[in-house]
């Protein structure tokens, strides 16, 4: 892609993964004019003293500061509003995620222009089996809820038009269903496989007890979202008798 392409990475005390994860994102997409934008959320570790010290090595690197927690979808909403590029891709910070599997999206993206958005499904999971099966769950829940049929809904390396991304529903927890919520406003939506790895640093955030309840509840209300979205077709008359 020869546009600008920005990069929006929600981080919660995550202070030993980032080094890495800015020196693979500057390999992979050394031939990409891009931006990253590192959204800190509340981190108590010395994430954003981290983020200042990379900055000075990145000139590519934005640091934006949640002022307290917020959640992951709040540090989304917050780096897609701040980004200048015209396609967004949303990665981890916990280095799961591998950031050669973007030119990937992007190559899909540029060479369908009637994709709003390409996202990936983790083909092989570097997780225990206790986090795979409650994955599964999760995803047949969810997609039985919305009627969509999403491969992964939990996988965070996306790639989306910057003119559609910002036209969906905003709430908390929208993250897990970005791919339902493009398309219920019109959109469409690729998958391609990416690859996923064990987490060297800190802990996961997320688990079926701080979770269930939440993503179900959403579920329901994006299952209400598709149950009244409006559908009609417009032309505009010529004036011509």
């Amino acid at each position: 892609m020869t546009e600008l392409i920005s990069l929006v990475i929600p981080a919660r005390n995550e202070r030993d993964n980032l080094g890495p994860l800015l020196s693979e994102i500057e390999g992979a997409l050394e031939s990409t004019e891009f931006e990253a934008l590192v959204v800190d959320d509340g981190s108590t570790d010395g994430t954003l003293e981290e983020l200042r010290r990379l900055r000075a090595r990145h000139s590519w690197l934005r640091v934006l500061s949640l002022e307290a927690h917020a959640g992951q979808s709040a540090a989304l909403v917050a780096g897609f509003d701040a980004a200048s590029g015209g396609v967004l891709v949303t990665l981890d910070a916990d280095c799961q995620n591998d950031p050669a599997d973007i030119p990937v999206l992007l190559k899909h993206l540029a060479e369908d222009a009637r994709l709003s958005a390409v996202v990936g499904y983790r083909a092989t999971r570097a997780d225990s089996k206790w986090k795979r099966i409650q994955s599964r769950i999760a995803n047949s829940v969810r997609n039985q809820l919305t009627g969509d049929r999403v491969r992964d809904t939990g996988c965070p390396l996306k790639a989306m038009r910057r003119e559609k991304l910002l036209s969906v529903p905003r709430f908390d927890g929208m993250h897990r269903f970005l791919p339902t919520l493009i398309r219920l406003s019109g959109g469409r939506v690729a998958e391609v496989p990416v690859s996923h790895r064990p987490r060297l640093f800190g802990s996961s955030k997320y688990g079926m007890r701080n979770r269930a309840l939440r993503a179900l509840r959403d579920a329901l209300g994006v299952r209400w979202l598709g149950l009244r979205a409006l559908r009609y077709g417009v032309r505009e008359e010529s004036g011509e008798v």
